[in-house]
Formats: C-alpha cells, sequence, structure tokens
C-alpha cells in the first residue's frame, strides 16, 4: 500500500503519464539531489532553471532552503529581509508544458513564501511588497517547451513566441534592476562563450561578462529603469 501511495503522489494520470511523459520526483530523490549542490542552494542569488517544473518539488524546496538563510542572516531587519529574499524568490526560473503545473508551480511558490514571510513580519506583512513577490513568480514560470524553447498554447503546441526570461538584480538600496533574455540565446551563448563567433556568426563582442555565473552572456533584448522592490508588482 505504501508503494501505490507513493506512485500516486507521482502521477496525475496514466493519461498524462503517456501522453506527456509526467511523472513528478518525490521528496526524498528531490532533497537527495539538492543536497549534491548544498552550496548553490544556500547562495541567496544563485540562479536556479527548471526545466519541466512540474508543480514545483524542486523549486519549492530549493526556496525553502534560500529563505532559510535569508531569515538567519537578515531576519532581524524587516527592509533588510524584504530585500534578500526578493532576491532569493527571483533566482528561480521554471518552465512547465502544461498550464494546470505551472499555475500550480506559482501558486504553491507564492504561498510557500507568505507562510515564512508572515512569521518574519509578525503581523507587519507589507502589501506592496507580496504583489511585487506574486508578479515575479508569474513572470518567471511560464508555460512553455523547453526543448523548443517557445511558448506552447493550450494544446500544448509550440506558438511562435520565445520563452523569455528576465533577470532581477538589486542596485542600490530597493531598487532593482530588470532585463529581459530569451533564453535561447542564453543557453547557446553557455555553448559558444569559449569560441570567438556565435553560431549566427555574431562576435562575441555582442556578449557581456555576467559576474554572477562567471561567463559571458548575450546582450538582453530589453532592459529597464531601475525600480522599487515596493513598485514592481504595481508597474506590471
Amino acid at each position: 500500500m505504501l508503494g501505490a501511495a507513493v506512485v500516486d503522489k507521482q502521477i496525475k494520470s496514466r493519461e498524462r503519464v503517456v501522453d506527456h511523459g509526467e511523472v513528478f520526483t518525490n521528496e526524498r530523490e528531490v532533497n537527495a539531489m539538492l543536497d549534491m549542490v548544498e552550496g548553490e542552494c544556500e547562495r541567496i542569488d544563485s540562479r536556479f532553471l527548471e526545466p519541466a517544473c512540474g508543480d514545483g518539488n524542486f523549486l519549492a524546496e530549493v526556496l525553502r532552503r534560500k529563505l532559510e538563510v535569508v531569515k538567519r542572516r537578515y531576519g532581524s531587519s524587516s527592509i533588510d529581509y524584504e530585500r534578500h529574499a526578493f532576491v532569493a524568490v527571483s533566482s528561480l526560473y521554471g518552465v512547465d508544458l502544461l498550464s494546470d503545473n505551472a499555475a500550480a508551480c506559482r501558486k504553491r511558490l507564492f504561498e510557500q513564501f507568505i507562510g515564512e514571510y508572515a512569521k518574519v513580519a509578525k503581523g507587519r506583512v507589507n502589501a506592496a511588497f507580496l504583489d511585487t513577490i506574486r508578479t515575479v513568480i508569474d513572470m518567471n514560470i511560464l508555460c512553455g517547451n523547453a526543448l523548443s524553447m517557445r511558448l506552447v498554447d493550450e494544446s500544448q503546441e509550440d506558438t511562435d513566441e520565445p520563452i523569455i526570461f528576465s533577470e532581477w538584480s538589486l542596485a542600490m538600496g530597493d531598487r532593482v534592476k530588470r532585463r529581459d533574455f530569451r533564453l535561447d540565446e542564453l543557453l547557446e551563448g553557455q555553448r559558444q562563450q569559449m569560441s570567438l563567433f556565435g553560431s549566427s556568426g555574431s562576435p562575441a563582442s555582442e556578449w557581456e561578462y555576467d559576474e554572477s555565473v562567471k561567463a559571458y552572456i548575450p546582450l538582453p533584448i530589453r532592459e529597464y529603469p531601475l525600480t522599487s522592490i515596493y513598485q514592481i508588482g504595481a508597474a506590471a
């Protein structure tokens, strides 16, 4: 009976397994794999991309670990906690082919964040800050095809729209710099960074060195003015 219960938690239906190969990773396996990169999980600004995020098993555990570090280091100051909690949340990215999975992942991460934030805020929850967190999660967890790196329609068919993710970086005080990148260009940049030219023939001078990943990445497709972490939700 125990084995059957585990299987039930790992699949939603036989049809989804057959049609989409959908099988969720159980908690023990999630923790075992994340323990192998424990140092990265404890780096608040370390970025994680889950290309088949499901309802968020991996990302939720990474967020839990990151928020533990934020609370331990900055829990005594609400402003410092909010700044670094924003970094923790905004460093997580996910893609899933199925819209209900993407929606469930967003909901799970947001509710998890609210629970942790409420413990630290002790009744002084900042509504504008929560709007920002919800907005960032909505923008970072997308319904798409991680193989083709395209967004998908309601029938899980590729659209012409590329997957675009925003990089969120704290600048000064509570100000954040947002830059948009195409996922396919980011991954191509990783493959080509040791070469003088990318696959498109573009010179490496069109890339820039990113200190956070210690590598050259393509230039962003769009940049935004500095914005307060308390205004991102309202501006979206």
